[in-house]
């Protein structure tokens, strides 16, 4: 009877483990952003050195993307980059640094 209650704890703990670690892998891989973030540096650049022009929009796998001017205030216009994953329903912004 001890031996069949401690393999019952035993089963029961390795279950638990194995779902908390599926649930934290899992949303290390839905918060991954490495890949877009590495097309919006791509979009940066072409932007810088003239090679599109704005309103732009795009799709990235299952990011929809826009590059726009921010016209918060009249005197300076920011181009912005907007990213948003339909699937996880992120948002990312980030501006873009003219350098010319």
């Amino acid at each position: 009877m001890e031996t069949l209650v401690a393999t019952v704890l035993i089963v029961v703990i390795f279950m638990l483990a194995s779902m908390i670690l599926n649930n934290l892998f899992s949303n290390i891989i839905k918060s991954n952003t490495r890949a877009i973030d590495t097309y919006i540096s791509e979009l940066k650049y072409l932007y810088i050195n003239d090679k599109i022009s704005l309103p732009y929009q795009t799709d990235f796998n299952p990011w929809s993307i826009e590059i726009f001017d921010d016209n918060d205030d009249e005197a300076i216009t920011q181009p912005m980059i907007e990213a948003f994953n339909t699937e996880t329903k992120q948002t990312l912004t980030q501006p873009i640094f003219e350098t010319k």
